[in-house]
């Protein structure tokens, strides 16, 4: 079992010093736009991930006109206290202490307090380009296996290589082939490695996704979602090769795991052109709740779940759909944020669950 206890903030975004308990697993934030209640999720994902869930530079997370912030939570997982403290220094060096021991290696720590995040512009991975869905894969499987976060590391780093390389030899008019050939050998290692794990556990995910969009939407709108990949038609090795004169001239590597995408179809057609607001708000939610389902049935128990200003999202009827699950159905600690109190108290009653709500002024 999985539980955030408590949480300190000092110079996190607007907040200058604040700590909060968290006595329920359930627990309501509350009040109006710019109060901070989603810069407090943020904080708890902060600590999951080591970085802030909006991409954003870690600088822009500091406090305006201050240096330096540092957050700390208190966890309890399956049955054991840890402490975990994340600092960010003013030179923008960054510390992650877990139990009073630091991380060589912020990596280390991806996985160890898992938690899915829904906030309201997260319709970009329906709605966006494939790097927003690739995003999401490479997060989830980062946090379910160690050597794929590694693996995906590697790999980016010499695609960046060779996509220096490229640019050189078209700034000088001199490639260097032998480098290239290099760089290629290990793109090739590192992307196959990639590309046989996404698909194996794409074959599982998908369809848990388009069970869950049926769920959530209460009906069968035809959902079909599709990988998408370029050596699905071609080995690496050959994909590179054709290319090359290509990668040349864009400077830049056009054929690889990093175009690989997400396709949602409906009906024969596009889905984010066919569906309407709600189709595409279940298949969000769809997609979210796959990735904390299977993180809890690989990790063994349920990551924490942060749902920033869905009410605005969802209709009365998905909304029960989803609160009844998270909330009745599961053990995982949930987080969830509403400008309206009343609101959120009235549909936290009729799940029938013990809850806490923390009011922002």
């Amino acid at each position: 079992m999985l539980r955030l206890g408590s949480i300190s903030l000092v110079q996190f975004r607007n907040y200058p010093e604040a700590s909060f308990p968290f006595v329920e697993r359930i627990v309501g934030i509350c009040g109006l736009n710019g109060t901070g209640k989603t810069n407090l999720l943020d904080a708890i994902y902060y600590l999951s991930f080591s970085r802030s869930y909006f991409s954003r530079p870690d600088s822009q997370n500091v406090q305006h006109g201050m240096a330096g912030m540092r957050l700390s939570g208190s966890f309890e997982l399956n049955g054991e206290k840890q402490e975990l403290v994340c600092i960010l220094r003013e030179n923008n060096r960054k510390e992650l202490i877990l139990n009073e021991e630091a991380y060589r290696k912020l990596s280390d720590h991806i996985g160890k307090f898992p938690c899915v995040m829904i906030a309201p512009d997260d319709v970009v991975i329906i709605t966006g380009g494939s790097e927003e869905r690739r995003n999401g894969i490479d997060s989830l499987l980062s946090q379910l296996e160690k050597p794929y976060l590694l693996n995906l590391i590697d790999h980016n780093r010499i695609l960046q290589q060779r996509n220096s390389l490229l640019k050189a030899a078209a700034e000088s008019g001199i490639l260097d082939e032998a480098l290239l050939e290099i760089l290629n050998t290990q793109l090739i290692a590192k992307g196959n490695w990639l590309y046989e794990k996404r698909k194996a556990f794409l074959n599982a995910y998908l369809p848990l996704v388009i069970s869950l969009y049926e769920k959530i939407a209460g009906r069968d709108d035809g959902l079909l979602i599709r990988y998408e990949s370029q050596l699905h038609q071609t080995d690496f090795a050959g994909l590179l090769k054709n290319n090359q004169s290509r990668d040349l001239v864009l400077q830049r590597t056009t054929g690889g795991i990093h175009r690989d995408d997400l396709v949602f179809t409906m009906g024969n057609a596009a889905f984010k052109t066919e569906a309407s607001q709600g189709q595409r708000k279940s298949l969000l939610f769809a997609l979210k709740l796959a990735e904390w389902q299977t993180l809890k049935e690989k990790k063994g128990f349920t990551p924490i779940l942060l749902l920033d200003d869905v009410f605005e999202k969802l209709d009365e009827n998905r909304m029960y759909q989803l609160l009844h699950w998270v909330c009745t159905e599961s053990d995982g600690q949930v987080f969830i944020t509403d400008t309206h109190a009343d609101r959120l108290q009235e549909h936290l009653e009729e799940m029938d669950v013990s809850y806490q709500m923390i009011q922002l002024e």
